[in-house]
């Protein structure tokens, strides 16, 4: 080889995306195991040394072939069914954020809205893929602690009781219990028990303030709060996008982080037809 090793021709082959999975191996006449031991390590998948018997060769070889295929099949059964997981996953919680929504006969698609919502400003900040994706969770299921209030409460038309508006500020605390017993996601409970915070710490249920709050509720707290003024509620109909964009600017720094309600206000300029909102 006067234009280099193996080593260098294996390095090669592993920088070839089409080329990456086929099974090197070294056949060679050096005798030190430390250029065998080196091989492997590199990503050499056996190491033949001279001489050697053609049969012994050819079954080592078709052995190392079959072993690959082997190797690809398992690893693409496993990505099938990883994603067939995660669609049913995702499936689970957009039927259970749709039950959620369903109490309310004037919040149809809120938590899908508050979602997509929750997820652009988390892009436009910067966030990951998966940090996106972990957002857009949190926001399909922030309002699942409704489960536990009374229909009779969620769908009143007129004014709630303090008695009725008290029971309603329990749902971040009951939602946060519920996702709380999913043990391998317990970032889920971030959004459910914080989205009704605020900037200036007058929020519930825990009166957090500034960045004490976590980022994902923060989001999600004008997320919300967008969608809700963009809906039709059973005490009004949804508002002029104008109103609602003045709305966020006048409470950005208090109820809202003022980077994220940029953000908001930074979409609704955006919006020139006004198609965020409830259809």
């Amino acid at each position: 080889m006067p234009d280099g090793n193996g080593f260098d021709l294996l390095k090669l082959i592993q920088a070839d995306p089409f080329r990456r999975n086929v099974p090197v191996i070294f056949l060679t006449g050096d005798e030190d195991v430390r250029t065998e031991t080196a091989g492997l390590h590199a990503g050499a998948a056996d190491f033949i040394r001279k001489p050697f018997a053609a049969d012994v060769l050819l079954k080592r070889v078709n052995n190392t072939i079959e072993l690959n295929r082997l190797h690809h099949d398992m690893a693409q059964e496993i990505r099938v069914k990883t994603e067939r997981l995660s669609r049913a996953y995702m499936q689970i919680v957009q039927a259970l954020a749709a039950s959620v929504d369903a109490k309310d006969k004037y919040t149809h698609g809120h938590s899908s809205r508050v979602a997509a919502y929750s997820r652009e400003i988390a892009r436009r900040a910067g966030w990951s893929e998966m940090e996106l994706d972990d957002i857009y969770m949190m926001g399909l299921l922030h309002d699942v602690g409704k489960i536990g209030i009374s229909d009779a409460i969620i769908n009143k038309a007129g004014r709630l009781t303090d008695e009725e508006f008290a029971a309603i500020k329990t749902h971040p605390a009951v939602g946060a219990e519920i996702l709380g017993k999913i043990d391998d996601l317990p970032e889920l409970k971030v959004g459910a028990r914080w989205h009704h915070e605020r900037w200036d710490g007058r929020g519930y249920p825990d009166g957090l303030k500034g960045n004490e709050i976590p980022e994902v509720a923060r989001i999600i707290a004008v997320a919300d709060t967008y969608d809700a003024m963009t809906s039709n509620r059973s005490y009004r109909a949804l508002m002029p996008q104008e109103r609602v964009r003045a709305e966020i600017a006048r409470c950005s720094g208090s109820q809202f982080d003022p980077r994220f309600a940029d953000i908001m206000l930074g979409m609704i300029d955006e919006d020139s037809d006004y198609t965020m909102r409830e259809v």
